[in-house]
């Protein structure tokens, strides 16, 4: 069937609050107080894969319709749009999809968002996030474009596991030898996500977890999400971050580690015996919108206030309207959007007002 199309806010009732004015400004905060500090920018809505929890098969197949390229966002309006949004207190971009290396010249948008400053002059934290099947082949460009860190999202890896996962046939060890890869460019720290399903792959969780022990690398488990309206979504189907987190730590016991930046998702802990470090994202069980940072820009231009949201902004329509918008206009109207957010998702799930409209996909605008 294909995707519900979701009716989205016209550009000219976007609210218009004062955008923050240079170094020591007060940035905006929405309704509950929430700064805006994370800005996730989807570059394209193709991906190579086809796994259940995001883009099922039977829902993108062969007819369905992507946009076509003159309605993606092109990388200076993205750039300019990351100036916007960096002046407004975004510290941290990161590239997401679909997959993201599907985007063509995708080297030179990272070297464009490289140049970003926030008011005070630093460079932004720039990361993307992969299923890894390109890295063998981009990850040194990506390196030398100006990306800092990546992460990959890895579902298990026994292979036919993974493969029933990714729907295509993609073999596993193509996406270890991109890790590999990505590691020898430089590229780091590296985290590796994996979506846990109950009887789908629970039981990768202590081979990816024994993988990826004293390697340098992060690995955090996801709970499986009721992101968007077509992943056929199931609460039985979700095994919960402590069932998680209490198998890891019967094997290898765990010690508690402190959040790494303010509204940051994982909760993180580390390996007793020095053997690095494990996270658990549990956006199912245990809510964490109340410290939440995030804005995600969806692959033609419409600014999301949360990861399950039903309506988006259209910040295109001001960049290409007839009268566009100046700098100072373009970061007050996203202000605007930004004070007036009140989302909380995660803590209404199963509500009536969370329930009322169908979700926004997943690979729209980014994990």
């Amino acid at each position: 069937m294909p995707t519900r199309v979701i009716p989205l806010q016209d550009a000219r009732t976007l609210p218009l609050a004062p955008p923050a004015a240079g170094v020591g400004a007060q940035p905006p905060t929405d309704v509950l107080g929430r700064p805006l500090r994370d800005l996730r920018i989807s570059v394209t809505d193709r991906c190579n894969f086809r796994c259940g929890y995001c883009m099922p098969k039977q829902v993108f197949d062969k007819h369905h319709q992507f946009l076509p390229h003159a309605e993606l966002l092109g990388f200076e309006e993205i750039t300019r749009l990351a100036r916007a949004f960096a002046s407004l207190g975004v510290e941290k971009l990161r590239l997401t999809g679909g997959e993201p290396t599907l985007r063509r010249g995708l080297e030179s948008l990272i070297a464009m968002l490289a140049a970003v400053r926030t008011p005070d002059g630093r460079p932004l934290d720039l990361t993307l996030t992969t299923n890894g099947s390109t890295l063998v082949k981009k990850a040194a460009g990506l390196r030398a474009a100006g990306l800092n860190r990546l992460t990959v999202s890895l579902d298990g890896l026994d292979d036919a596991v993974f493969q029933r996962m990714n729907d295509v046939g993609f073999p596993v060890a193509d996406v270890l030898a991109g890790i590999r890869a990505a590691q020898a460019a430089g590229l780091g720290p590296i985290k590796v996500n994996m979506v846990v399903q109950r009887g789908v792959n629970e039981n990768q969780i202590l081979p990816m977890a024994r993988h990826f022990r004293h390697s340098g690398i992060v690995l955090r488990f996801i709970e499986y999400m009721d992101v968007g309206s077509s992943n056929g979504w199931r609460m039985d189907q979700v095994l919960p971050s402590r069932e998680v987190q209490r198998r890891i730590a019967a094997e290898w016991p765990l010690t508690p580690l402190s959040a790494s930046a303010p509204g940051e998702t994982a909760e993180r802990w580390a390996y007793a015996d020095g053997g690095g470090e494990v996270g658990f994202i549990s956006s199912v069980t245990q809510a964490f919108c109340g410290d939440c940072n995030r804005a995600r820009l969806s692959t033609e231009g419409r600014l999301y206030t949360c990861l399950f949201a039903s309506r988006g902004h259209d910040l295109r329509a001001l960049l290409r309207g007839a009268a566009p918008l100046s700098d100072e206009q373009l970061a007050g109207a996203i202000a605007g959007v930004w004070t007036h957010r009140d989302d909380r998702y995660s803590q209404l799930r199963g509500t009536a007002a969370a329930t009322a409209e169908p979700r926004v996909e997943m690979h729209y605008i980014g994990g």
